[in-house]
């Protein structure tokens, strides 16, 4: 666990419970749809947006929390095997964007991934969130078919572990 003062000061970073995935679902889904996707679009991510509650360990899922109210903010997952794996979700409630949560989750990411023994960190970003994982440090290297969509391609973006935020 983490806490962080300053621009995110009140959050706290925190393991997810199994028991949240249905919370976490909810909110990657209202965190994807803030970008204003048609109800098809969603329809054809929403199963591969879903936390399932035997993957919460599996995919190292993380939470940001609000002190003061509890609310949870935020969520990242931390998948694959080191040396190369990669962040599989990282959704913001768009209630707290704005606030740091993303960059609160990025850096937890980061340093989770160090303390297994990652070297680098992939991500299939969605376009809109392509700027801010830039300014965390990723680059990005070529396009990845969508997993939901056929004929749709994401960024592919990759972070060196010893970098970013």
């Amino acid at each position: 666990m983490s806490a962080v003062t300053g621009p995110a000061g009140g959050l706290l970073v925190r393991p997810a419970r199994r028991d949240e995935a249905e919370l976490l679902t909810a909110l990657v889904l209202r965190s994807k749809a803030h970008w204003g996707y048609d109800e098809a679009f969603m329809a054809a991510c929403r199963d591969e947006l879903a936390v399932a509650a035997d993957a919460v360990a599996a995919h190292r899922t993380a939470v940001v929390e609000d002190r003061d109210g509890g609310a949870v903010l935020g969520v990242v997952t931390v998948e694959g095997e080191p040396p190369q794996g990669a962040i599989g979700m990282l959704f913001v409630d768009p209630v707290a964007m704005g606030r740091g949560v993303g960059r609160l989750l990025f850096g937890h990411a980061l340093r989770a991934a160090a303390d297994l023994g990652f070297t680098r960190l992939t991500i299939d970003a969605d376009p809109n969130a392509e700027a801010f994982y830039r300014r965390m440090g990723a680059v990005t290297v070529g396009r990845t078919p969508s997993g939901s969509v056929p004929g749709r391609t994401l960024p592919l973006m990759t972070v060196d572990v010893g970098a970013g935020a």
